[in-house]
C-alpha cells in the first residue's frame, strides 16, 4: 500500500468512526446548521416559499465570502414564491466546460396532523433525521451549498468553473425552475456535466450496502386520455353502444399488453453488473436478458419485480377513470387516464400509435399526450463520467459495486438533457429499502448516510473540476 493510499484509508476510517458516533467536527456542525435551516424553511406548494429558502442559502454563501455578482436569485415575475438560486464559483480556465450541481428545494406538502413529528422541524432520532425534505431533495441541496463554502474556505482553485442551481418546482410549485433556467438562462447554467438527484446507495433490510447507483437514463412520463362520448339515454332502454363498455374494453386491452424489452447503456450496465451480485435464478436472468433481450423466460423472471419490469421497457397503466352522470342514465361520456413511462429515445407519438392500434376502436379517441417533462435522450455514459464515481466510491465503500440505472421516474435532469447539458443522478447517499418514505409520511434519512454523502460529493466534484 502506498503512503497516499494508506493516508486516505486512515482518514476514511476516522471519518466513518466519527460518523457512526454522530460526533460532529466543526465543519460538520456548520453543514448541519445549513441543512437544518433549509429543511425548516417550508417550500411546499402553495403555502411555502422557495424564494425565501433561496435567499437564506444566498445569505449563507455571502457570509462565507461569495461576491454578490456570483449569487443569482431568479424569481418568475408572476410567481414570486417560486424563486431559484444560481451560484458561480469561477474556475482557472474560462474555456473549460463547467460542472453544474443541481438540486430542487421545493418539497411535497405535509400535514402536521398526519405526521408523528412536525414535518417542518428537523428531528434527529434513532440514527435518522426526520422532516419533509430531509432527503428529497434538501439533503443534496444543502450538500452542494456546503461543498462550495468548503472549497472557498480552503482556497480551492478548480480548472473548471463550478455552478450550483437550486431550483423550485420539481415536486410542487406553479412553475418549474429547471425548465426556466434551461430555456431562458441557459448561459448562466451551461455546463459540460450536471450532477443531480435520482440515485444513491442501496441498503438491504439489515443495513448492509448492496450497490452504489448512478442514474444514467430516465423515462419520459406521458399521460394519455382515452375518451368516449355518446348521446346516452334512459337506463331502462340499454343499447350495446355504451360509452363505458367501449372504454372498459379499451383499458382491458392495454392491461394485457407488454411493450418489448429495450436495452441502453443504463439498464444494460445495471443488469450486467448486478447479475453476479444478486445470483440465483434472478441473477442468471439478468445475464440472459443482456445477452438476448428477446429471452422470454428471463423477462418473465425479472418482471416478477416491478422495479426490474419497469427498467426493461415502456410501461402504460390506467390510473384514473371517470364515467357517467346519473345512475339511471346511459353514460354520455367515459374517460380514462393512461399514464405511460416511455423508454428513453422512444418518440411519444410512437407510443400513442401503439395504444391506438391496441384499442382498435374508433369510438375511443386518444388525443396527443399531456407531457410534464420534455422528451430527452439519455446522455452517453462515458469513462469520464463513471470513472470518478468508481474512484471515490471504492475508497469510501470498498467492494460495493457502482451500478448505472435507468430510472422509471423523472427528475429535473430531463430538462437539462433536453437542451444538451448531460445530466446524471449521483448522490453517494445510501437509502433503506423503503427509500426513507420519500413523498410519504415521516420522511427520513440516515444520519451517517447524509454525512457520508456529503464527503463523497465533496471529493467527487473536485475530480470533475480538474478533469482535462
Amino acid at each position: 500500500m502506498s503512503k497516499l493510499t494508506l493516508t486516505v484509508a486512515v482518514a476514511m476510517a476516522l471519518f466513518a468512526t466519527a460518523a457512526d458516533a454522530q460526533a460532529l467536527a466543526p465543519d460538520q456542525g456548520a453543514f448541519r446548521s445549513l441543512y437544518k435551516m433549509l429543511v425548516e424553511t417550508d417550500t411546499s406548494f402553495p403555502d411555502g416559499s422557495c424564494t425565501l429558502a433561496a435567499q437564506r442559502v444566498a445569505d449563507r454563501m455571502k457570509a462565507a465570502g461569495f461576491a454578490e455578482a456570483d449569487l443569482h436569485i431568479i424569481v418568475p415575475a408572476d410567481h414570486p414564491k417560486d424563486g431559484n438560486l444560481v451560484v458561480i464559483y469561477p474556475g482557472r480556465d474560462p474555456k473549460a466546460k463547467a460542472v453544474l450541481m443541481l438540486a430542487h428545494i421545493d418539497v411535497v406538502a405535509a400535514k402536521r396532523e398526519d405526521w408523528t413529528r412536525d414535518p417542518f422541524t428537523l428531528i434527529e432520532e434513532n440514527g435518522y433525521f426526520y422532516a419533509r425534505g430531509s432527503s428529497d431533495d434538501k439533503a443534496q441541496a444543502a450538500i452542494w451549498a456546503d461543498t462550495l463554502i468548503r472549497y472557498r474556505q480552503e482556497g480551492f482553485k478548480p480548472k473548471r468553473t463550478l455552478k450550483m442551481a437550486l431550483t423550485c418546482g420539481e415536486d410542487s410549485a406553479a412553475t418549474n425552475g429547471a425548465h426556466l433556467l434551461s430555456t431562458q438562462y441557459r448561459d448562466l447554467i451551461d455546463a459540460g456535466i450536471a450532477l443531480n438527484e435520482g440515485a444513491g446507495g442501496e441498503l438491504d433490510a439489515k443495513g448492509a450496502r448492496v450497490s452504489h447507483t448512478v442514474l444514467a437514463a430516465e423515462k419520459t412520463p406521458a399521460s394519455f386520455t382515452f375518451e368516449v362520448t355518446n348521446p346516452g339515454g334512459h337506463s331502462s332502454r340499454p343499447v350495446p353502444d355504451n360509452a363505458i363498455y367501449h372504454l372498459v374494453r379499451a383499458v382491458d386491452r392495454v392491461s394485457r399488453y407488454e411493450f418489448p424489452v429495450q436495452l441502453n447503456d443504463a439498464n444494460r450496465s445495471y443488469f450486467s453488473r448486478m447479475g453476479g451480485v444478486i445470483g440465483g435464478d434472478t441473477g442468471k436472468a439478468m445475464s440472459d436478458i443482456v445477452a438476448n433481450p428477446a429471452d422470454a423466460k428471463a423477462d418473465a423472471i425479472l418482471s416478477r419485480d416491478p422495479g426490474y419490469h419497469a427498467m426493461l421497457r415502456t410501461t402504460c397503466v390506467a390510473t384514473m377513470l371517470q364515467a357517467g352522470h346519473a345512475e339511471n342514465a346511459l353514460p354520455q361520456r367515459a374517460r380514462a387516464t393512461i399514464n405511460c413511462r416511455i423508454f428513453p429515445g422512444v418518440p411519444v407519438e410512437e407510443v400513442r400509435a401503439t395504444l391506438t392500434r391496441l384499442v382498435d376502436d374508433p369510438a375511443v379517441s386518444i388525443p396527443p399526450a399531456s407531457l410534464h417533462f420534455p422528451p430527452a435522450a439519455a446522455p452517453p455514459l462515458t469513462r469520464e463520467v463513471l470513472g470518478p464515481v468508481e474512484t471515490v466510491s471504492s475508497l469510501m465503500w470498498p467492494g460495493v459495486p457502482v451500478v448505472p440505472i435507468l430510472q422509471a421516474g423523472a427528475t429535473d435532469a430531463t430538462y437539462l438533457n433536453a437542451v444538451g447539458i448531460p445530466a446524471f443522478g449521483i448522490s453517494g447517499i445510501f437509502f433503506d429499502p423503503d427509500l426513507g418514505h420519500i413523498h410519504g409520511l415521516n420522511e427520513r434519512i440516515k444520519v451517517t448516510s447524509l454525512y457520508e454523502g456529503r464527503e463523497f460529493l465533496y471529493r467527487l466534484v473536485k475530480i470533475y473540476a480538474d478533469q482535462k
